[in-house]
């Protein structure tokens, strides 16, 4: 009898822990999709990008949910950040559907690299890895699945003369993602790595929550 009250004993403490370790889990979550959130109305043009897009590091709290939780809940915060700005805009959901797709190919590489090395140098080699994929898939995104959609909002020749505006070197859309969206992808991407490596240290405590 003494045993099994033992092992009784053993298993509800091991259930309160996982109850706990859930409960911090969905809090922290939350508080980093909150601030996704804040900091995705905090965009601001790009003197050398079109006017409809903008530049914003909402990324930076997913990248971070990436490396504490995983990959899984870095797409989370993703889902969670786009679809309550999505409430508050008129991009028609096309706009939120690009940072979704480029916010997971940044967040999603990123967490799987930080799982298998977990300080400062694995945060910025897995940030830096984020960002490359992130500007890679912004080509392939834009050019077969975004602007096809942008298309029945704002014709094809009207974007491509938003660009020529800039660089009237540019003949088409994929020169145009090539030449201006790449660089702004990239841009937005460093910017969270270079502020991945300042806030790792403050935030490394919370780096090491696994439960």
């Amino acid at each position: 009898m003494a045993a099994a009250g033992k092992t009784l004993h053993v298993i509800n403490g091991s259930n309160g822990t996982k109850k706990r370790g859930s409960i911090k889990k969905m809090t922290l979550t939350a508080m980093l999709a909150a601030i996704a959130v804040i900091l995705m109305y905090m965009e601001i043009p790009v003197p050398f990008m079109p006017g409809f897009i903008k530049l914003d590091i909402s990324d930076l709290p997913a990248l971070f949910g990436s490396f504490i939780y995983g990959p899984a809940c870095g797409v989370l915060i993703c889902l969670v950040k786009n679809v309550l700005h999505s409430f508050a805009t008129n991009t028609m959901f096309v706009g939120e559907i690009s940072n979704f797709i480029l916010g997971c190919a940044f967040v999603v590489p990123a967490g799987v690299i930080y799982q298998k090395r977990s300080d400062k140098t694995g945060a910025v080699i897995a940030s830096i890895t984020g960002t490359v994929a992130m500007a890679l898939l912004s080509i392939v995104s834009n050019y077969f699945l975004v602007y096809p959609i942008y298309y029945n909002f704002m014709p094809k020749d009207m974007i491509l003369k938003a660009y020529q505006a800039i660089f009237p070197g540019v003949h088409s859309i994929l020169q145009a993602l090539i030449v201006f969206n790449v660089p702004f992808t990239l841009l937005k991407g460093v910017i969270c790595v270079v502020l991945a490596w300042l806030l790792y240290v403050p935030l490394a405590p919370m780096m090491r929550i696994k439960d």
